[in-house]
Formats: C-alpha cells, sequence, structure tokens
C-alpha cells in the first residue's frame, strides 16, 4: 500500500504544477494530502493511522519537514544561502541600471560585420551577463528587446535570433555566480552525509571492518568549488555555441549575414566600448577571483558584487549629468589606497607599537571612510532616480522569498516521499539495474531532462537531487566526486530553460517577441541549442578533470591545503615522487652518496648515529617504492578475473539485503496485525504467502553464489593486504629518512640561538644565590622557555628545569639552593659542550646538510612538507581531477 501513496504523492504534484498551481503551494500541499489520506486509509482499514507508513506515523512525517528544514537552514554553519539574495541584487542592479543594454549595444556594433557576428556577440554578451547578473529573465528580456529586433532587421534567420537569444539568456545557470550552483551545492552537503554512511555501510559489509580508511570516503562540494568546477564547462558551452553559428553562417549565408557599422571605429567608440565592457569584467574578475584565491568566501564575494554593481549603477543612472563618476572614482580610488596600504603594511589595531603602524591604521579608515561615502552617495542616486533602489529591492525580495519558500516545500515533500518508502524503491531501482553506475547514472540524467520539459530548476534540484545523490556518489566503481555531479546536473537542468512546453526562457523571450516572430520558430531555433547543450554534457561527463582539476588546483595551492601527509593525496603523490625517480634518480642517489660521506667526528654519538642512519635508509626508498607499485602491478593483472566475480557477488549480496529487510518488515507486520487485527484473515494470509515467497528467494540467490568466490577473495585480499604493507612500508622508509635530516640541519643552526641565551644561563647562577628562590624560579623558567625552542637543547633544558625545582619549597621540603647550584652548573657545562661542538660542525657541516636536504626535499622527504611545493600541487591536482575506481577494496 505504500507504493500506492508514493503514486498519489507524484500524481497529485504533477497535477498541480501541471494546471499552472503555484510551486511554492503545489509541493507541501502535495504532501499534506497524501499524508492525511495514508493516515485516513489505514484508521479506516487497520484501526492503526500509522499503518500505510514505511515507518513512523503521520504526525512525523508532517512536522518532518518544518524540522529538517529548521534544522538546515537555521544552523550558523549552514549559511551559504545567504548568498543567494546578494547575487539576485547584483543581478537586478546591473539590469535596471542599463549597463546590460550598454554592453549589449557595445558588443553587437563590434562584431557586427563578421558573418554570423551578431549572434556571436549576443553569445558574449550573453556569457559576460551570466557572470554579473545570473538572472535569467532579466538576461533574456533584455536580449530580446535590444538585439532581437538588430538580428531582424539585418536578416537573420528569426529561428536562429531567437534560439541564440534564448539560448544565451540561460548562461546565467551554468557560469559563476549561480543561483543553481548555490542550491545543487547546499542540496550536495547533505546527500554527502548520507553517502558517506552508504559507502561505509557498504565497506563494512564486503570486508567485516567497522571503520573504512579516509581515503575511501566520498569527497564533498560547497558554493566556491561548485563555480570554480563550472567555470571550464560554462565556457566549453559558449565555445560550443559561437562555433554553431559560425559554421551555420559560413554554411548559410544567408541566414546570418554580416551587419556593417554604421559609425567609424574612432576614440569615442573605443572610449564608449570600454565604459561599456570593463567595468562588468571588473566585477567579475573581483566576485570570482576574490573566490578563487581565498580572499573572500561566496557570500562575502555576493556582498563584494552587489556593492559593485551599486557603485556601477550609481554612475550610469546619472550618466551626461555633471559630477557622474566622483561616486565610482571615491570608492574605486580608496579600494586601491586600501590594497596599496595593506601591501605595505600590517594594518592591524591591536598591533600599533610605533608611528609608522599608528599612520597606516590611520589611512586605512580614512580610505575606509571615503569608500563608505561613495557607496552611500551610490546608493543615494539609485534611490532617487526612477525608484531604482526600491525596485531593485522588491524584487530582490521577491526571489529570494520564492526561493526559500520553495526550498521548504520541498522539504516537506520529499520527507513525505521517505515517509511513504519512496526513497528506498528508487535505490532498489537503480542498485538492481544491470550496468552498475553508469547505467543508474544515465538513467537519472535521462529523468532530469525530462522533467525539465515541465519543471523548474528549483523544483528539480531540491526533489530530485535529495533522493538520487546519496546513491550515486556512494558508489565505489566510479568514486565521483559531489562537485562533478553538481555540475553535470546543472548543466543537465540547464536544457529546462529551453525545452518546450515549460521552457522559461521561451516564456520570456515570447513575452518581448514580436508578432513576426512565430512561436514555432523559436521551438525550431532552440532545438540546435538543446543538442549543443546536450554534447556538453557528454564531454564533461567522459572529462572529469574539466569540472575537477580547478577546485582540486586551487584548494592544493591555497593558504589553507592540506598537507602532504592527507590520506586522500597518498596515491597522486607517490605518482608523483615515481615519476622524479625516473627522471632525477641518478642527481638523487649522487646526493646520497656524497651525504655518506660526511665526517661527523665531534658530533654527539646519538646525533650522528641518527643521520648515519637516516642517509642509509634513504637508499632503501627507491626500492620500497618499486615494491609498492609491483604490488598495484599483480593487483591490476588480478582484477580482470577477479572483478567479475567480486560485482556479482555484491551484486547477490545486495539483492539479500533487501530481501532480508522485506523479510523481516513482512514478519513483523504479520505480528502486528495478529495482535491488533486477527480477524484480518486475508490481509494476514497475504503476508504470510510474501514471507514464503521471499525465503523461497533467499534460497535461490544462495545459490547462485559462484564456488569460486571464496578462494578468489581469499587471494584478492592478500593481494590488498601486501599492498597496504608494501606502501607503509615506503612512507615508513621515506619518513624515517628525512626526519633526522631536518632535526640535525635545526640542531647545527641552533648554535647562534645557544650563544645568544649564553649569558642568560650563566646569570641564572647569581639570580640563585640572591634571589627569593620564587622569583629565581620565575626566571629560570623564563630562560627554560627560550632554551626548549632550540633544536637539541634538551638537556639544557632538562637541568634547568631540575634547578628550579630544587627551589620549590613544599610542607616537606625547603628550597635547596645549593642543589639548585649544582644542577646549574650541569645545565652550564651543557651548554658550553653544544655550542662548542655546534659551531664547529655548522662551519663544516651545515651547508653540505642543507644541500642534501634541498635534493631530497621534494621526493623523500615531500611527506614532511608543511604543503606541497608548486610543481608538485599541479601534478597531484591534475592526478586528482580523474575519478579512482575503489571498487576492488570493496
Amino acid at each position: 500500500m505504500e507504493v500506492l501513496f508514493v503514486v498519489i504523492l507524484v500524481l497529485l504534484m504533477a497535477g498541480a504544477l501541471a494546471s499552472g498551481f503555484p510551486v511554492a503551494f503545489a509541493l507541501p500541499g502535495s504532501a499534506i494530502i497524501s499524508i492525511v489520506l495514508a493516515a485516513a486509509a489505514g484508521l479506516l482499514a487497520t484501526g492503526n493511522p500509522d499503518a500505510f507508513f514505511a515507518q513512523g506515523g503521520p504526525t512525523n512525517w508532517l512536522s518532518a519537514g518544518v524540522t529538517n528544514f529548521r534544522g538546515i537552514y537555521w544552523e550558523v554553519e549552514r549559511d551559504t544561502l545567504i548568498a543567494i539574495p546578494l547575487f539576485v541584487f547584483m543581478g537586478i542592479m546591473l539590469q535596471r541600471s542599463k549597463i546590460a543594454e550598454d554592453l549589449l549595444v557595445s558588443m553587437a556594433q563590434l562584431f557586427g560585420p563578421i558573418r554570423g557576428g551578431l549572434g556571436i556577440s549576443v553569445v558574449f554578451v550573453g556569457a559576460l551577463l551570466a557572470a554579473t547578473t545570473g538572472i535569467l529573465g532579466a538576461t533574456v528580456v533584455a536580449m530580446g528587446l535590444i538585439s532581437l529586433p538588430a538580428m531582424m532587421r539585418n536578416n537573420y534567420a528569426n529561428w536562429l535570433s531567437t534560439g541564440t537569444i534564448a539560448a544565451s539568456g540561460t548562461l546565467g545557470q551554468i557560469i559563476p555566480p549561480s543561483i543553481v550552483l548555490i542550491i545543487l551545492a547546499d542540496q550536495l552537503s547533505n546527500a554527502v552525509d548520507q553517502a558517506s554512511s552508504l559507502r561505509t555501510n557498504l565497506y563494512k559489509a564486503a570486508t567485516g571492518e567497522f571503520s573504512m580508511p579516509s581515503e575511501f570516503a566520498v569527497t564533498s562540494t560547497s558554493a566556491g568549488d561548485m563555480f570554480m568546477g563550472a567555470l571550464i564547462p560554462g565556457l566549453v558551452l559558449v565555445g560550443l555555441y559561437m562555433l554553431f553559428i559560425f559554421v551555420v553562417a559560413f554554411i548559410r549565408r544567408d541566414i546570418a549575414p554580416p551587419v556593417p557599422f554604421e559609425g567609424s571605429y574612432d576614440r569615442n567608440f573605443a572610449i564608449r566600448v570600454t565604459l561599456a565592457l570593463v567595468p562588468p569584467l571588473t566585477l567579475i574578475f573581483v566576485v570570482l577571483g576574490s573566490i578563487i584565491t581565498g580572499i573572500a568566501t561566496v557570500n562575502q564575494a555576493g556582498a563584494i558584487g552587489a556593492v559593485g554593481a551599486t557603485v556601477m549603477a550609481g554612475y550610469r543612472l546619472y550618466e551626461g549629468k555633471s559630477r557622474a563618476y566622483w561616486p565610482a572614482i571615491l570608492a574605486g580610488g580608496s579600494v586601491i589606497a586600501i590594497l596599496v596600504i595593506t601591501s605595505v603594511w600590517e594594518v592591524n589595531i591591536r598591533a600599533i607599537h610605533g608611528p609608522s603602524e599608528q599612520l597606516a591604521v590611520t589611512l586605512a579608515i580614512v580610505a575606509t571612510v571615503v569608500f563608505l561615502i561613495g557607496v552611500v552617495w551610490s546608493l543615494k542616486r539609485t534611490y532617487q532616480t526612477q525608484e531604482t533602489l526600491q525596485g531593485v529591492m522588491m524584487e530582490t525580495a521577491k526571489t529570494t522569498s520564492l526561493v526559500f519558500i520553495i526550498l521548504l516545500g520541498a522539504a516537506m515533500l520529499t520527507s513525505a516521499f521517505r515517509g511513504f518508502g519512496g526513497e528506498e524503491l528508487v535505490k532498489e531501482f537503480l542498485l538492481g539495474m544491470p550496468g552498475g553506475f553508469w547505467a543508474q547514472f544515465i538513467i537519472v540524467m535521462a529523468v532530469i531532462f525530462v522533467l525539465g520539459f515541465f519543471l523548474d530548476f528549483i523544483e528539480i534540484a531540491v526533489v530530485v537531487v535529495p533522493i538520487v545523490a546519496p546513491i550515486l556518489l556512494a558508489d565505489p566503481s566510479a568514486n565521483i566526486t559531489a562537485v562533478w555531479l553538481g555540475v553535470m546536473i546543472g548543466l543537465n537542468i540547464q536544457t529546462s530553460f529551453l525545452t518546450p512546453p515549460f521552457g522559461f526562457a521561451l516564456f520570456y523571450l515570447r513575452g518581448v517577441a514580436p508578432a513576426a516572430v512565430k512561436t514555432l520558430d523559436m521551438y525550431k531555433g532552440v532545438v540546435p541549442f538543446i543538442t549543443l547543450q546536450l554534447i556538453a554534457l557528454l564531454i564533461v561527463g567522459a572529462n572529469p578533470p574539466l569540472v575537477n582539476y580547478l577546485p582540486t588546483r586551487l584548494s592544493l595551492l591555497g593558504e589553507t591545503a592540506p598537507p602532504p601527509q592527507n590520506p586522500r593525496l597518498q596515491a597522486c603523490i607517490e605518482d608523483y615522487i615515481h615519476q622524479a625517480f625516473q627522471e632525477d634518480g641518478n642527481e638523487i642517489r649522487a646526493a646520497i652518496q656524497t651525504a655518506k660521506g660526511w665526517d661527523l667526528t665531534g658530533v654527539p654519538r646519538p646525533i650522528a648515529s641518527e643521520v648515519t642512519k637516516a642517509v642509509t635508509t634513504a637508499e632503501g626508498a627507491f626500492q620500497a617504492l618499486d615494491e609498492a607499485r609491483a604490488t598495484t602491478a599483480a593487483i591490476d593483472a588480478a582484477a580482470g578475473d577477479y572483478d567479475p566475480i567480486r560485482t556479482e557477488v555484491r551484486r547477490i549480496e545486495a539483492d539479500l539485503r533487501r530481501n532480508a529487510e522485506e523479510l523481516e518488515a513482512t514478519t513483523r507486520r504479520v505480528g502486528q496485525l495478529q495482535r491488533q487485527s486477527p480477524d484480518d484473515v486475508k490481509v494476514i494470509e497475504r503476508l504470510q504467502k510474501r514471507a514464503e515467497e521471499l525465503s523461497a528467494e533467499k534460497a535461490v540467490l544462495e545459490a547462485e553464489m559462484p564456488e569460486a568466490w571464496d578462494s578468489a577473495h581469499d587471494e584478492f585480499k592478500k593481494l590488498l593486504a601486501a599492498e597496504k604493507r608494501a606502501y607503509l612500508n615506503y612512507r615508513r622508509v621515506v619518513d624515517s629518512s628525512y626526519e633526522p635530516i631536518l632535526v640535525f640541519m635545526r640542531t647545527l643552526r641552533g648554535a647562534d640561538d645557544l650563544v645568544a641565551l649564553q649569558d642568560d644561563i650563566k646569570g641564572l647562577g647569581e639570580i640563585i644565590r640572591t634571589s627569593d628562590p620564587e622569583k629565581a624560579m620565575e626566571e629560570i623558567q623564563a630562560v627554560e622557555g627560550r632554551a626548549g625552542d632550540i633544536e637539541g637543547a634538551g638537556d639544557i633544558r632538562s637541568a634547568l628545569s631540575k634547578a628550579r625545582r630544587e627551589l620549590r619549597s613544599t610542607n616537606t621540603r625547603q628550597p635547596d639552593v645549593a642543589k639548585a647550584l649544582e644542577e646549574h652548573a650541569e645545565a652550564v657545562a651543557a651548554l658550553e659542550a653544544d655550542i662548542a661542538w655546534r659551531v664547529k660542525a655548522a662551519d663544516a657541516l651545515l651547508p653540505q646538510v642543507e644541500a642534501y636536504e634541498d635534493a631530497i626535499d621534494d621526493t623523500i622527504g615531500l611527506r614532511q612538507q608543511p604543503r606541497l611545493p608548486r610543481e608538485a600541487a599541479l601534478f597531484v591536482a591534475s592526478c586528482s581531477a580523474a575519478h579512482r575506481n575503489i571498487s576492488l577494496n570493496f
């Protein structure tokens, strides 16, 4: 019966949306009606309103949507959606202030004389507006009002004109900053948590181990990662649009003729184009650049964009008037001044130590005040001119409210869907399909594409993604990243704006297109662009690095880059080191041989022993890595025979788990009915019969298990264990080869620090003799801390610590000054001995040790570095950008 109510839920939602009922009420309304119907049917049929729910009851699922929504979006950490009103404000402000119109006109005049150039300019401007406005309706309407008449006057075919404008207007949904990407990132962050749990359970079921290695965890995403991941695919789509128009224009010269520019390409034209093009490009660079460089979060970048759009609107609305550019000059000049000040001084009001810092803080405050004056002046202009600010704020509030109401409704709909077991039905359907991950993925993409004919992108993102994303992300055979899945879904969802009958871009364009343009022409025009979007989807799907590389590169080169010992990076780091060994192995071996000849006479025996052992061990790094890679090669060789058996067994085991879950639920239901409704004989008999069928199915599934599975699995487990041991051994070898060298180098460099500390340590003797024990203890502790900061000065610090303890008074003993002086003398003796050998060894050995460390730091010593060097980071980013099949470990 639960399936029946899943069908009722879907039909109610589809019917409400098809009838034109507002989405914000169709989603929660369908959920509430379905839950009430299920509760009423359960009450009438069995006397229990919970009867037709997979788990829980109507009260649980009526409140679950609101509870989940509040739990997710009221958390302080979950502030991603704050960026939505900021980017909406930015887009609407640019559209209402005619900046988008200026851009369209200027680019059309610049590219028009080329065959197909007017169409190419529309795509180019659409891409720029996508990166500045990101508002579909505003972009399509603006380009439809300005470009369509010009294209019609110049004999462009109506189907090509309307298709180009509609498709270009939708670029804002995939080119960042994009509301679609923000919503997808938010939905996927929840899906990653569920997928991680699913994959952990899968690993536990397959291996019997309770914890899964972190390198097998599902890769999460954020709005910033989604922005970076979508950038290259968005540009690929722009390139496909331009290439299509260019080719069509040369094949059929009558549908996209050149448009001669009636004016002249003079200085005034250059100034006009520059003023139209440079400010939006600057805004794009600042907004996206601040995210890319890590200067700002997505929310902060949205605030930057909103303020920047307001400043641009402030001079555009006053165009032709005196002092039109003054607010922009004040704001821009003050920003430049702040950048210069912060690059020259460290501006920190708490760290003012002299007149230089005080001057820097004062100048920064003045520049900030000037910037605020420029922004407030621009806000005043937008407020006073045609009530622009009021209109923008109202449209922003409407759009933002719509998004959040739909999110709330979708949360309620998803809860009802789960309450009826719909999520399990989808999971069983996808996991039961032959063909593995790619079959599941293609089906999901096809469903999203079809839904795009009828639903808006928000409904698809918030209803479909939470259901299917955890299943796709959990699959270890593809091991896809969340950002790749999000961009693929985003590209797919983008087609929903063009596909009839409910393509919103078509509606917007129809509203501003003249009667001479037939609706059929518009439908005909978008078909090739929908095809191009699907081609882009195939290109990105076949080449994951197009999505993954940029976010990974920025992560590895950023200030918060993970250290080289991060488990997720090890496979690619070892590939990099292997390549480096192949290319520079002779130089590294030569450096090791040179290090073996160091004269360590005079160096304390324990230190000399550690250094000698480290240099000797370094020779074994080459062999250890070769042995580890040999185990990987053995696994690859065995995988051809093992993987088909493993895949079949895991499928059978999954069917057995589903069988066991249904059998348990059926048996539990029979017992429940026998206790509560013993007269309902027919239902009890039907359920008992189903339990018998499930038991028979279980026996059939168990009989399907391949006979060779146990032996094949045991042999392959041995190979995996050997690989794990080999790589652990390699990592142990390189770590023990490099760390003692670092310690030795810091020890030699500490000679000067010990000399600087010599007078203070010797002076403690007089303090111990003459001062109060409490004060002496404070003085010793201060010097003791400084000694502890010097590598290899542990014996000195230990002696000082003993002296300090001798001065401590307790209930049972008094301070022993004589004993303290003895310990102090030990510290002085250790200090003089340390200085003697360190100074001598530093002169003779330090340059050699530094040269050796420089020769091995990016290979043998790479794991011990605080962060990856640039060359290694770029290699690892490229390596990590591809998806790696990890299913053999499951």
